[in-house]
């Protein structure tokens, strides 16, 4: 297996095809990448503006250009000697017509041969009336009243000889062996005694599933020959569904019918009973355990593999999967040789991947936080903790912030699923204790509630030692809180440790215990990532998909013994800054990540911000007053992290739209499921107001903002040096070479304009071929050019020395001096190889307050970077010049002329 040197990852669509990204790979091979990392390209539901609402996982998406648009895309990269990384969706499918798996489940329930495809509770506890049936909550409305309006329409597709019932642009086909009442209606003699021939069709148990197939199709065949051979049969049965279809009482019974059953969508929290991808109802999960769905949904990306179409797979949310580690064991072993793997696995605080999955390591969430943390100023603590109390009241440390979220979404959209796992611990209590359904539920939240990763990773062979203790802490701690019976917390342990004896009472145990790990992921993502980031902001830059807010910061010893234990385990594992999930891209985060260094300062400028614009704010008729402290807050770091460089039209509604999503998540003022426009008004209105250009607030908050970005810049460079000659592989997010403002999803889907990063590459090209500083200059650097010319020198770089970044030693360096712990320094060595990188962790007080991008005279001055190797000297590939033999260098001097250093030997 030859992992990726460097990755580039592309979002396709309609701004980007196939065909359109292979018009960028000669500029994405010249700025020194080798792999393009594809968002998903398999068959999407039309209109997909991610592509992870896969419809066919057999197809390359027509609409990105289809195996054409692929094959030119892979004659492009062939060509530069470079290949692609695709993103595979395991985990669930969009639930569209488009989806013919779906449409059969819906048109046979249990019996139709997808059925086992789909992780559908087909006899869901405590909801007879779904028994046999899938709940569908798209209604609009009460099913009653969309009934009674005529939204429900009967249709006729002649063509395919099939009925459906249509709702706006849905389309829900009906059982075959409920049409005889529409055909039998006609009076009409052909279509009666086809009539008799779907009435005979097998019922919808799974044991004839093949057989009912197999003469529906041949009996909608016949009538679709019928309709087009014979007139007066076709007008007949149109004339049952403009008459007596239309009859809400005859379409009611009709529907009854059905193996669906229509719904308000309101309900689907409580209700549904198929696994969603989180909480979305159109994205339904798939039983990828079962070896016919994995060779279904993996045959296109084998195929891919195998031919060398492809070098790796970036797979989507493996937490979903009920075995992820024999998930991807069957996906090495279906390949049939070695490919690069990595996998989408949120990690949180110190939590390692599991030792027995065969993957190269995970898309990179992890390196974001760590690195992160390695710039925030922990003087700065005290401040920001002293600014957030005050400013908004919010006492609460994040992880009881957290566990708030987490119950939020188990008492809401995840209510129905938990629901479920407990009625069925219900019926396993029941052999030995008199619990109630009330406690055992309020006792299984308690446990999700104090997990505190994602997931655990038990199968029926046991509870591996990690996830015993995780499990085991959590009993205890819920528990110590709950003033239920302690007998449930006995239990609950016995079920999700797997300590009984007796071998069935195991074997539910760890059907249950199973089950319970795909929910509990769910309940993180929704409950922390999708509430608490929004509600926590004492430092919007920790507030990062798996990260941990409380926890202000990583030193330096910190970040060198977990590269130094990345290099042993995961050598070859993706490093992010920006993903398609982040929060914030990479600049915004590392400009408010800056904010620690200008706490005191911050302090009080918000403060005066609030009196400044206390006249634009509303008091509802409720008496609240929007916007809150807390979303206010927010805003002003967000408008710190996302203000652009340039002047730029849509910024205000970028602002609103991210404040209303915002505030959305959050679910305090408003939410998705009860949307506050009286509190959304007043806060677009607020962020209208002060963003004037004659109003006072930009006149206080724009030169602060500016010193924000300044040093943001900084640090965005010395985390871009880091990712690029860190253990592992670096991905450039799209766009991000030069500075990415982007905010949370959409934001970030942007189109990117890649005709001014073309033209910018050129112009290093020609002007830039060894030194930098000009770079630097006041209204050049804002433009992103010195971000870009660092990632060209060390894409570079990584391409000549392959084996050194593959291979390579990590090796701490040590530093010392006035400012020795703002430095952070570290080499690569393979052999006679080496490449030392040199950052400083910038503080507010070393940097030049205007000129060019850089530090005051003399802010370095008596700090050293020590390079104990054997060396005649050192050139910098950055600036361009050589620096000194050691084996110490001046810091003052790796920083003059350029702010990060990546340093090579002199050698002839």
């Amino acid at each position: 297996m030859k992992a990726p040197r460097a990755t580039y990852r592309l979002q396709l669509g309609e701004d980007l095809t196939l065909h359109a990204a292979a018009g960028l790979v000669p500029y994405l091979a010249e700025l020194g990448v080798s792999h393009l990392y594809l968002s998903p390209c398999t068959r999407a539901r039309a209109g997909s503006g991610h592509g992870y609402d896969v419809v066919d996982h057999r197809t390359i998406d027509p609409a990105l250009g289809g195996e054409e648009g692929y094959a030119a895309l892979l004659r492009a990269v062939r060509e530069r000697g470079m290949s692609l990384l695709l993103d595979w969706v395991p985990n669930h499918m969009g639930l569209s017509p488009e989806n013919r798996w779906w449409m059969s489940v819906l048109e046979h329930g249990p019996a139709s041969p997808y059925a086992p495809f789909f992780d559908v509770d087909w006899d869901p506890p405590g909801r007879p009336h779904l028994r046999g049936r899938v709940l569908l909550p798209v209604l609009g409305d009460h099913y009653r009243a969309v009934l009674e309006r005529g939204e429900l329409k009967l249709s006729l597709e002649a063509g395919e000889g099939a009925l459906c019932v249509r709702y706006h642009e849905h389309r829900f086909p009906l059982d075959p062996a409920t049409y005889p009442a529409v055909l039998a209606a006609s009076g009409e003699p052909e279509l009666v005694r086809l009539a008799a021939g779907f009435a005979a069709l097998p019922d919808r148990s799974p044991g004839r599933g093949a057989e009912r197939a197999r003469r529906a199709s041949g009996l909608r065949e016949r009538l679709s020959r019928l309709l087009r051979e014979s007139p007066g049969a076709l007008r007949a049965l149109e004339g049952v569904l403009e008459g007596p279809a239309r009859d809400p009482a005859e379409l009611h019974r009709l529907l009854e019918e059905q193996a669906f059953r229509l719904a308000f969508w309101r309900v689907a929290d409580d209700e549904v009973n198929y696994r969603r991808f989180f909480a979305i109802n159109d994205l339904v999960g798939l039983r990828a355990e079962d070896g016919r769905v994995f060779e279904a949904t993996h045959r296109l990306a084998l195929d891919l593999l195998r031919r060398g179409a492809a070098d790796g797979l970036r797979i989507d949310h493996p937490d979903g999967l009920r075995d992820p580690a024999g998930y991807l064991r069957r996906l090495r072993e279906a390949a049939g040789g070695p490919f690069y793997l990595v996998v989408e696995k949120i990690l949180v605080g110190d939590e390692e991947l599991p030792e027995e999955w065969p993957v190269e390591g995970t898309t990179g969430y992890e390196f974001v936080n760590r690195v992160g943390g390695l710039f925030v100023d922990p003087e700065g603590e005290r401040f920001l903790d002293r600014a957030y109390r005050r400013f908004t009241g919010e006492g609460r440390s994040f992880e009881e912030v957290a566990r708030e979220g987490k119950r939020l979404v188990m008492d809401g959209e995840l209510a129905g699923a938990l629901d479920a796992l407990a009625r069925r611990m219900l019926e396993l209590a029941r052999r030995r204790y008199d619990f109630t359904l009330n406690a055992l539920r309020r006792s299984l939240a308690g446990v999700i509630e104090h997990l505190g990763v994602y997931r655990t990773y038990a199968t029926p062979a046991g509870v591996p030692e990690p996830d015993r203790e995780r499990l085991a802490e959590a009993i205890e701690r819920a528990s110590a809180e709950s003033r239920d019976d302690p007998a449930l917390f006995e239990f609950l342990r016995r079920v999700l440790l797997l300590e009984a004896e007796d071998p069935e009472e195991r074997r539910v145990a760890a059907e249950l215990l199973m089950d319970l790990q795909q929910y509990t992921g769910a309940v993180m993502a929704k409950g922390v990532e999708d509430t608490a980031l929004y509600r926590y902001n004492r430092l919007a830059g920790l507030n990062e998909v798996g990260g941990e807010p409380d926890r202000f910061g990583v030193s330096p010893e910190e970040l060198h013994r977990w590269a130094l234990r990345r290099r042993e385990r995961h050598p070859h594992g993706m490093l992010a800054a920006s993903t398609h999930d982040t929060k914030r891209a990479e600049d915004v985060r590392a400009r408010l990540i800056a904010l620690s260094s200008l706490a005191e300062e911050w302090e009080e400028r918000v403060e005066r911000w609030h009196r400044i614009n206390t006249p634009h704010r509303v008091e509802l008729e409720d008496g609240r007053e929007a916007p809150s402290r807390e979303d206010e807050y927010l805003l002003y770091q967000t408008l710190l992290g996302a203000w652009p460089f340039w002047e730029e039209s849509g910024f205000p509604g970028r602002i609103k739209d991210y404040t209303r999503k915002a505030v959305r998540e959050a679910k305090v003022n408003s939410s998705w499921m009860a949307p506050d426009g009286a509190y959304e008004r007043a806060l677009e209105g607020f962020v209208e107001a002060i963003l004037a250009p004659d109003g006072g607030f930009l006149e206080d908050f724009l030169p602060f903002q500016r010193r924000v970005a300044r040093l943001g810049a900084l640090v965005s460079l010395s985390q871009t040096l880091i990712r690029l000659t860190f253990p592992g592989v670096p991905d450039v997010y799209r766009g991000a070479e030069l500075w990415d403002l982007s905010l949370v999803d959409p934001d970030n889907r942007r189109p990117v304009d890649y005709d001014l990063r073309r033209r910018f590459l050129a112009e290093l090209e020609r002007t830039v071929p060894s030194g930098a500083p000009s770079l630097l200059d006041d209204g050049v650097w804002q433009n992103g050019l010195p971000k870009l010319h660092l990632l060209r020198r060390a894409l570079r770089l990584r391409a000549e020395s392959p084996g050194l970044f593959a291979r390579g030693e990590y090796v701490p360096l040590e530093s010392g001096g006035p400012r020795a712990g703002r430095i952070f320094a570290f080499a690569r060595r393979l052999g006679e190889e080496l490449a030392v990188t040199v950052v400083p962790r910038p503080a507010a007080d070393a940097v030049a307050p205007s000129g060019p991008l850089g530090f005051r005279p003399g802010a370095w001055e008596g700090t050293w970077v020590s390079v104990p190797f054997r060396e005649s000297g050192y050139r910098d590939l950055l600036s361009g010049r050589p620096c000194g033999r050691g084996p110490r260098l001046a810091a003052e001097e790796l920083f003059g002329r350029f702010p990060t250093a990546l340093l090579a030997p002199s050698r002839p």
